[in-house]
Formats: C-alpha cells, structure tokens, sequence
C-alpha cells in the first residue's frame, strides 16, 4: 500500500482531500504545519481574533486533529517558523520596503509547503504528498482545476518539475460545492467552515496595524500627476498598491481616484483621476525570477498577472540575461513584485516576477527611483 503524506491546514478542503485519498486505497498520514507564532511576533494589534481563548491557528490544529480521529488517521504536527520567517516573511517585508506588491503565498509554496513539507514527509517515508490545492498534475504538467473559480495553479508557478513530482492534488477535479457537500455527508467539523483569507499562515489581519510591529510608518504627500497638486497625505507607502483606489482617505474628495506611482526618495503617493486612465496602463513588462515546470518554451501563450484575472495573450521575449520581457495588449495595473504566471490551454507552464513596467517601449516610473 503506497503512502500519502497530506498536509491539513484545518480547513474543508485538505478534510476532503484526505478522505478522498483514504477511499481511493491510500495509507494516509496527516501533517499540520505550524508556521507563525504570533507571540513570539508581537502581532495582536492586527489580529482581532487573538482576544479569544484560542488562536485561529490553534483552532486550525484543532480542527484538523478532530477531522483525522474521525476518518482514522494519524496527525502529526511540525514547527516550520523560523523557515517561514526565513524565507517568506523576511521576502515580504524586503518587498515592501521597495515599493513592489509581494505575493507571498507563491513564495511559501516554493519554499515551505513543497520543500521543507516534503523533506519532513519523505521522513515519515512518503510515496506521494497531497495537499488540497485546486489544481491537477497529470503527465508532467500541471493544470488548472475543474473549478476555474477556485484554480490555485497561479499560486504554484515558481515551482519546479521535481517538486511536482509525486504530488497528489486529489480535489483538482472537484467544484467547491461538491467538495463541501462530501464534507456534510462525513459530518466534518470543518464542513461548512471559512475559507481562509489574508497572508499565507498569517491570515487575517488589519494590515496597517499588523505591519506597524515590523516596518514604521512614514507619512507623506499624495500628489495628482496630472496637475502635480498636493490633495492629502498617506500614510506610509507600502500600504499601496498600483491601481488601488479604496482606503486612499483623501478628506472630502469623492473622485475616483487611483494610485499609479511610488515615489520612495521622497516618500510620495502619485494618483490619477478615473479608471480608464492612461497612467494606469501598460503594455510590456520585464519579468524576473523566472520559472518553468515543464519542457514548454512558447513565444505565445496566456497569462494571468493577478490572481482571479481573465486570461491575456501574451507574447514573449527570451533576455539573455535569464529575464522575459513580456508584451500584450493594454492591462490596467499590472504591478511590479506581483506574480505573472504562463498559460498554454490548461497547462500552467511557469511564470516570473514582475519588476518594470512598459508603455510603448517607455519604462513606466510606477516606482522611483529604480529598483
């Protein structure tokens, strides 16, 4: 009988992929992954649910461990926090102080859940690991789910062939409904349980209060670009994203306003009036961190530059310095330091990171001075 390590995170979904692992002859072994301390990390100024009894990621572990007793298999339970912090969060933060839009589920993926998980799961002597991603893996490639919804491959790209070896994603064919409704029909407490939201192991948070433990605030003017007029003040640059426009506070200002550009030297937020404005589009981007799961080099493909965004035709350049410029058709907000992942068909080949943006061949200033 070949043996599955999975990770449960405590919610429906790793419940139900477990289950289905058991069902398909599976010997199933359960590992839960503890990755924040949030004692030890000062955080419970952003944290509204530490006021009660138990952490959420305590209850998580609670959840988890229930679910295991009642479908009869072991749990096991492993400390990854300082490998997070390490690897994931300290890139965080570096991201912010630049300016740039992190993502860091993509990078916890790359360098906790399918390398620091799979070495602790070949320990317990793993065949295969599994997780409850919405994806598939078949032939070589990984694909997007059935759930085009809930498709997660956005958040795998900077993973390797080799670490997508012997990998199970035994929901990629499930919608979410159904995945619940086999939660019911088990009667899981994680059944009808929210889906977890916010920071990857971290959860939800008020962002400003939560990174005020870790990088201080440095208010400072937002300026219209189109007339160059101060119209009030931010509060602290890392909070925005390019193409933003809710939580700009500018005092009585009802315009649609939205950020297109960082100043860092001198701590300046530029907006624009209107969402079809120029300032907020490009057509070319320079990508970094490049990766590739699968043999595929394609000069054209589609690409998602956000999670949850349609699909755009791309065309793409190979640097010999290792990048990909990539060329498309007008997007609004495509944003230095957020993942743009490669599309051929179903097939989620690879992506890189973005890190300049272009108009008509002009290096948009979305951050300066340049980093």
């Amino acid at each position: 009988m070949k043996k599955v390590v999975i990770g449960m995170s405590g919610g429906v979904d790793s419940s139900v992929a477990a289950i289905l692992l058991k069902e398909q002859g599976y010997e199933v072994i359960g590992l839960f992954m503890r990755n924040w301390d949030s004692s030890i990390n000062n955080d419970i100024l952003g944290n509204p649910d530490l006021n009660n009894n138990i952490c959420p990621q305590e209850q998580d572990y609670n959840d988890a461990l229930e679910v295991c007793q009642k479908i009869g298999i072991p749990l096991h339970r492993i400390d990854f926090v300082k490998e997070y912090w390490d690897y994931v969060f300290t890139y965080f933060l570096e991201e912010l102080k630049k300016g740039r839009t992190p993502n860091p589920d993509i990078m916890c993926n790359k360098y906790i859940k399918f390398d620091y998980f799979v070495k602790e799961a070949k320990r317990l002597g793993a065949d295969y690991i599994a997780t409850g991603h919405y994806a598939r893996y078949s032939d070589g490639y990984l694909l997007r789910a059935v759930d085009n919804n809930k498709d997660q491959t956005y958040f795998l790209s900077q993973l390797s062939s080799e670490q997508l070896k012997n990998v199970l994603f035994p929901i990629g064919d499930l919608t979410k409904d159904k995945v619940r409704e086999i939660a019911n029909k088990y009667q899981l407490v994680t059944a009808n349980k929210k889906d977890s939201t916010g920071i990857c192991f971290i959860g939800e948070r008020n962002f400003k209060k939560f990174l005020q433990n870790y990088l201080p605030n440095q208010p400072g003017n937002i300026i219209n670009i189109e007339n160059n007029q101060i119209i009030g003040e931010h509060v602290g640059l890392m909070y925005y994203t390019i193409g933003q426009r809710k939580g700009l506070d500018i005092g009585g200002n009802k315009e649609r306003l939205f950020v297109v550009g960082k100043d860092l030297k001198q701590n300046i937020l530029y907006v624009a009036l209107g969402d079809d404005n120029p300032y907020l589009y490009s057509n070319a981007c320079i990508l970094e961190e490049i990766n590739f799961n699968c043999e595929l080099r394609p000069q054209f493909c589609t690409a998602k530059f956000r999670y949850r965004q349609v699909d755009h035709d791309v065309q793409l350049e190979y640097l010999d310095n290792g990048n990909i410029k990539c060329y498309y058709d007008n997007i609004k907000a495509v944003t230095p330091g957020q993942a743009c992942v490669f599309y051929v068909n179903d097939k989620c080949i690879g992506g890189g990171i973005i890190k300049e943006c272009y108009k008509d061949d002009k290096k948009l200033w979305y951050l300066l001075p340049e980093v």
